[in-house]
């Protein structure tokens, strides 16, 4: 007999992995000066900012469908703001990567995720300094330096703005932990994008005035309305795709999602882009990197089954499993979570790092499981 539940749940994993890529590739297409040819990575996420704002508008305003939370200025000023600009950030440098580097050795720079990651905890105070850990980020780093080494058509100013934007995102994930979880808010994605959207929006402003807005003027720009509206709909629809995934599964599955998610994209964007070439020191490196991430993530699961005490309650123990999917995810912006694969997915945890990447916290994963099973 069918385990309808299971199924779902694959489904699920499945739109998960075939948004999260289709939402790099598409923005490497957009962005590429040798396919659509929109050199403005800056507008592209301020686009992808007002669509997701203005769906969140109406769902919440006008249709009334999401309930708002309480905000009040001082969470505001205090949390959503800062949350909002280290978002805004990670996804600004790593669109701007697109246009340096190739996907593929993007997929395998991001590999250096839950170093960031705990390093930026450890400066805040998240994270203790751990020996097994601390190897597991040398044998990451290891990994990436040898396939960096490896990267025939490797530019320093691309890797740059990719490894910023991941220290970005890190930083983003510990803030939202420390921040969020401190104040006891809990956003959902809706409310999520409906707060951190326009924010980040308004950040963007000013560097596009400065870097994209003068170019704009003088340059000869195709617009077609199309293709930008599906380009933001597949980021909206990753962070949407991103919660419902959290919701349904466990830690491990996801961050096993998240691995087959890189090698898939990784072969896909060869085929998609050929001028991306991959070495034999390219794989070298990135399987040093992966089996350090691996061990990461086992450790982490590991630790997060530990601290489950017997009297924790069912909703209790799924979201200590789920929390640490903020150690390893465009411009989406539904993550104080993301993935950001594509920088504009918006919001996912270090396991789904897209641009588009979920900005929803780690507390609403058992929040995710129902609104999933409503959904049935």
């Amino acid at each position: 007999m069918i385990n309808k539940p299971l199924v779902l749940t694959y489904l699920y994993l499945l739109i998960y992995v075939l948004l999260s890529s289709g939402v790099i590739l598409y923005n490497k297409w957009v962005l590429s000066p040798k396919y659509f040819n929109f050199p403005f990575p800056i507008t592209l996420t301020m686009f992808h900012m007002a669509f997701s704002g203005l769906f969140a508008f109406f769902l919440i305003r006008v249709f009334k469908v999401v309930a708002p939370v309480k905000m009040t200025f001082e969470i505001y000023a205090t949390c959503v703001v800062p949350i909002s600009a280290f978002f805004a950030s990670s996804l600004w440098f790593g669109n701007t990567a697109y246009l340096h580097i190739s996907v593929a050795f993007i997929q395998m720079l991001k590999a250096l995720m839950p170093v960031a990651t705990i390093s930026m905890g450890v400066l805040c105070g998240t994270d203790k300094p751990r020996c097994d850990v601390f190897l597991n980020m040398v044998l990451v780093s290891v990994g990436v330096v040898i396939s960096s080494y490896g990267e025939i058509h490797f530019n320093i100013v691309g890797t740059v703005y990719q490894v910023t934007g991941i220290f970005a995102e890190a930083l983003r994930l510990v803030l939202t932990q420390v921040l969020l979880q401190k104040k006891g808010l809990t956003l959902n994605p809706i409310t999520s994008l409906y707060y951190i959207a326009p924010c980040s929006f308004v950040f963007l402003f000013v560097p596009w005035c400065l870097l994209e807005k003068p170019g704009m003027a003088v340059s000869l720009i195709q617009f077609n309305f199309w293709i930008f509206f599906s380009n933001a709909l597949c980021a909206l629809a990753l962070n949407l795709s991103t919660f419902l995934v959290i919701g349904r599964t466990g830690a491990v599955t996801i961050r096993v999602a998240g691995v087959l998610k890189d090698w898939i994209l990784i072969a896909l964007s060869t085929v998609i882009f050929p001028e991306s070439t991959i070495t034999g020191l390219n794989i070298i490196g990135y399987a040093i990197a992966l089996c350090g991430v691996v061990m990461y993530n086992y450790i982490k699961v590991k630790d997060g089954r530990a601290s489950q005490l017997p009297s924790d309650s069912i909703p209790e123990r799924f979201t200590k499993d789920r929390d640490w999917k903020l150690d390893k995810k465009s411009s989406a912006i539904i993550n104080p979570n993301s993935n950001s694969d594509s920088n504009e997915g918006n919001f996912n945890g270090s396991e789904m790092n897209d641009e588009e990447a979920p900005l929803v916290s780690s507390r609403l994963s058992h929040f995710g499981r129902s609104f999933s099973n409503h959904t049935k």
